[in-house]
């Protein structure tokens, strides 16, 4: 649905203006600051979006003709605002008459509003585009699996740091055991080399005893050969006893030669300084242990990484292959994007251009939008922009601070300056439309 004729009398500062606006493409309507210009934008938004788009002021200072509107629209309904209440008459080609409700079926209120659509926030125009094209419920889920995959490898690449930086922090000992020492081990070590040492000091005595036994031995004998005759039986015994003795003594002597003690200072030192050994074993396990738990969290925040560009390929394709009202329009981390430029970097051109190719794709029944301020473009840009709209079959109603040939219209004082491509309003008799 496209406009085919304005009339508009008392509106603001609209002293009386007829204006047929081009079918495809842009209508710029220019003049001077003051003249009416926007005032001809609000009265349109005005007769077709209701009386939520009623203007403040919306009788023409002075007048004392209540403010009348009459807009024709290509599908031959006919709406009419008039009267001091500014009654709504909607007429449809048979002649029926309708009301609101119907306008608001084919008329897109963002169309009558555009400045609307252009002061949401960035996350509100990514929203409003991710309806049109019907993926911002997966890609909302896509982006809540993002953010936690992304939380959750943030909490994991900081313990990851918290674990290499304490296993640095801990001291490396070397040249001691792998597990910690068991003081009762070292203790039962102790009491058996000093068992043997007692059952070597035992034999020790018991070759003094022998020694001290042959000596007694020796002097009985003296003595018995002073009393041979008496005792000669009895030395016979002894030398007997004697040689055994003699034997003994060599075999006891031989064997004590080859005894060797073992020291047990290695041993009572390690007893004292076990605490100081487990310690260092210890913390020489922690330190391992620190280094193990760092590369485990190390490894899963590469692949919550991977995870996470999985999902970011996914939403990139998911708007790749949407029917997008642009070329180069996207979605990128809940904000509009085109052409990679967020909505804060774009040129004011590009700007429009976004918001009339999202607001047109609302509704499409809605074949017009308009357009206010349009001194913004460049005339290169103003008829690259114009050409745009007669390819996408769209119509456009704007405003340009200018007086220049780009201006369909010009409005000076209230009317439309003759020898403009409308129709001079002096041609016409006001109120009677």
């Amino acid at each position: 649905m496209k406009i085919n004729t304005l009339e508009l009398e008392n509106v603001k500062r609209i002293k009386a203006v007829k204006i047929e606006p081009t079918a495809n493409g842009l209508t710029v309507i220019g003049g001077k600051n003051g003249q009416g210009k926007t005032s001809v934008l609000d009265a349109i938004a005005w007769a077709l979006g209701g009386d939520k788009f009623r203007p403040s002021d919306a009788q023409r200072e002075g007048s004392v003709v209540p403010p009348h509107l009459k807009v024709t629209l290509d599908n031959g309904i006919i709406v009419e605002r008039s009267g001091k209440n500014s009654s709504l008459k909607v007429t449809d080609p048979s002649g029926n008459k309708s009301g609101q409700q119907v306008l608001d079926s084919f008329i897109s209120k963002l169309a009558l509003d555009l400045p609307k659509f252009m002061n949401m926030t960035d996350k509100e125009k990514a929203n409003i585009l991710l309806q049109i094209i019907g993926v911002g419920d997966k890609l909302y889920k896509l982006e809540q699996d993002e953010n936690k995959l992304y939380n959750r490898r943030t909490e994991i690449g900081r313990i990851a740091d918290q674990k290499k930086k304490y296993a640095d922090e801990l001291p490396l000992h070397s040249g001691i055991p792998d597990e910690p020492v068991s003081a009762s081990e070292l203790i039962r070590q102790q009491q058996d080399i000093l068992v043997k040492n007692a059952e070597n000091q035992r034999k020790r005595e018991r070759v003094h005893q022998i020694e001290d036994t042959a000596n007694n031995l020796c002097k009985d004998k003296m003595y018995i050969k002073k009393e041979i005759e008496r005792l000669e039986n009895e030395l016979r015994d002894k030398d007997s006893e004697l040689t055994k003795v003699i034997a003994e003594l060599e075999t006891a002597k031989k064997t004590a030669l080859e005894l060797h003690d073992e020291s047990t200072a290695e041993l009572e030192k390690n007893i004292i300084d076990i605490d100081n050994l487990n310690r260092k074993i210890r913390e020489n396990l922690e330190r391992e242990k620190a280094e193990i738990d760092a590369e485990g969290y190390r490894k899963e925040y590469d692949e919550l990484t991977k995870q996470i560009e999985n999902v970011r390929t996914e939403k990139t394709n998911l708007l790749k292959n949407a029917d997008l009202p642009l070329p180069e329009l996207s979605v990128k981390d809940g904000v509009l994007t085109y052409k990679g430029f967020t909505w804060g970097n774009m040129s004011g051109s590009e700007q429009l251009k976004v918001a009339t190719a999202i607001v047109r794709r609302l509704n499409p029944k809605c074949g017009f939008v308009l357009l206010d301020k349009l001194e913004q473009m460049d005339s290169d840009t103003l008829n690259e922009f114009g050409k745009w709209l007669e390819a996408e079959g769209l119509q456009a109603i704007a405003t340009r601070v200018s007086t220049g040939s780009e201006c369909s219209v010009i409005i000076e004082d209230g009317y439309v300056k003759p020898d403009t491509n409308s129709e001079p309003v002096s041609k016409w008799v006001p109120g009677k439309f």
